[in-house]
């Protein structure tokens, strides 16, 4: 078996992250006040986020923000990330296209999240914040941000999606272990919390309900500010931290992507691994395809509509011209926790709509299947959330049987799947099984969006 890392030094670790937003031939519509319906402005999202992220989100200007010292010398302790051709999948596929998967998940956290958590954690404590809060729904962000708040000496407080939870105790369990409260949502600590249970006693949770949660105590604590796992734009940014170093390793493979792909939620690690290599489409003329691969129990690049809709189940965040199923949709209880987010973010909807990337829905049972064999041929096993990337990678390099072309085929492999044993015992088991919304379900949750 031909297996090689492709490793760069410490002194070829990217010093600045990549702003795709300044390179874009359409730029994206701006997120609005749900009062007022005017574009945000920097002073407006501020008293909810860090500033120097307010102004990352907003920035349409600048193609390079540089890297924070102190936040670059943190990264050296992971980074860089191997990048890894899948020698051992290929023969298991029987396929002539090769593959390459950058491994996100060989760092202590254990995902792709801890990329935006540090330099989050850092522009809070810069500004003299105290106190962050947040959402996680399979665990991976809320475990980032809890050592990342820890590094820099901040008080942490994640509200982790009710059925998540259940499902993964131990994600729990980690957050403690750095330090941060934990609470299941929604809960009886917060006003969205009590509303939503009023409402329905038995609510297992989602994104939006703990979104809503996490806002709330931002803006009702003192010296507290909410950090964000995905969706966002500058939680993008932070990330592309991965495809300028895969763009690197990949050129020390002597090969370039037909074909770049990653599961997708909120869009953090997807824009990560892609934006950098869609600079070329948008400024060079390279013709890569950009496949986004989410869950077909919550199709919203797919199955949703563009509208401006909230980011949250209560109503708290700025309107957002996204992608959307409407944020009351309740999505399946599938165990890829980090895929079940009813709106894709900015960014990411306005290059679908230019057509420079696409979504493709992956059925529960085909992404474990997925999941299964690239364990069994790489020695890895993958976040649930990775094994929707895997399937769309093995679904492409199955067409190239079909075709005969070489095609090179590059996926993120987001984060490991070693504290989601029992999502993968269910798997074995036959216990799982795959979930569709109906065409009804979507348009009755599109009700409260605002048409543009």
């Amino acid at each position: 078996m031909k297996q090689k890392k492709y490793i760069l030094q410490e002194s070829e670790i990217p010093t600045q992250w990549y702003n795709i937003q300044a390179d874009m031939k359409t730029k994206p519509m701006p997120p609005i006040h749900p009062a007022t319906h005017e574009p945000l402005k920097v002073e407006d999202l501020a008293h909810i986020f860090p500033l120097e992220c307010c102004k990352q989100e907003l920035d349409t200007e600048h193609a390079w923000i540089d890297i924070p010292e102190d936040v670059l010398e943190k990264y050296k302790y992971y980074r860089a990330t191997p990048l890894v051709r899948a020698y051992a999948l290929e023969e298991a596929l029987g396929t002539p296209a090769h593959i390459y998967f950058k491994n996100e998940s060989v760092n202590p956290l254990g995902s792709h999240k801890i990329n935006s958590a540090l330099p989050q954690c850092y522009y809070a404590k810069q500004e003299g914040t105290t106190n962050v809060t947040t959402e996680t729904g399979a665990g991976q962000w809320g475990a980032a941000l809890s050592y990342a708040a820890k590094v820099y000496g901040l008080e942490a407080a994640v509200y982790q999606v009710k059925i998540s939870m259940r499902q993964k105790p131990y994600r729990s369990s980690i957050m403690r272990t750095f330090g941060a409260t934990v609470e299941g949502s929604p809960s009886m600590s917060t006003r969205a919390g009590k509303d939503i249970i009023t409402a329905d006693p038995n609510h297992q949770g989602s994104l939006g309900t703990a979104i809503s949660e996490a806002v709330e105590l931002a803006t009702t604590t003192p010296n507290c500010k909410y950090t964000l796992g995905s969706v966002l734009n500058h939680v993008g940014l932070h990330q592309t931290i991965i495809g300028l170093e895969a763009e690197k390793q990949m050129a020390m493979a002597g090969e370039y992507p037909d074909m770049v792909i990653a599961c997708f939620g909120g869009g953090s690690n997807f824009g990560g691994i892609a934006f950098p290599f869609m600079r070329h489409n948008i400024l060079d003329g390279k013709t890569t395809e950009f496949i986004a691969a989410e869950p077909n129990s919550c199709p919203k690049l797919t199955r949703g509509e563009f509208r401006y809709d909230f980011g949250d189940e209560a109503g708290y965040t700025p309107l957002l011209p996204m992608y959307t199923l409407g944020h009351n949709f309740r999505p399946a209880n599938i165990h890829a926790g980090g895929l079940r987010y009813h709106g894709a973010g900015v960014i990411v909807s306005q290059l679908i709509k230019d057509g420079l990337m696409h979504g493709v829905d992956i059925p529960q049972l085909e992404s474990f299947d997925a999941g299964i064999l690239f364990a069994r041929t790489e020695g890895i096993i993958p976040a649930p959330e990775s094994c929707h990337a895997i399937a769309a990678t093995i679904r492409e390099a199955k067409k190239c049987i079909e075709t005969g072309e070489e095609k090179v085929i590059l996926f993120n492999l987001s984060g490991h799947g070693l504290i989601d044993m029992t999502a993968y015992d269910n798997y074995l088991s036959g216990d799982l099984t795959n979930y569709r919304i109906t065409d009804e379900e979507i348009q009755s949750n599109l009700e409260g969006t605002l048409e543009i």
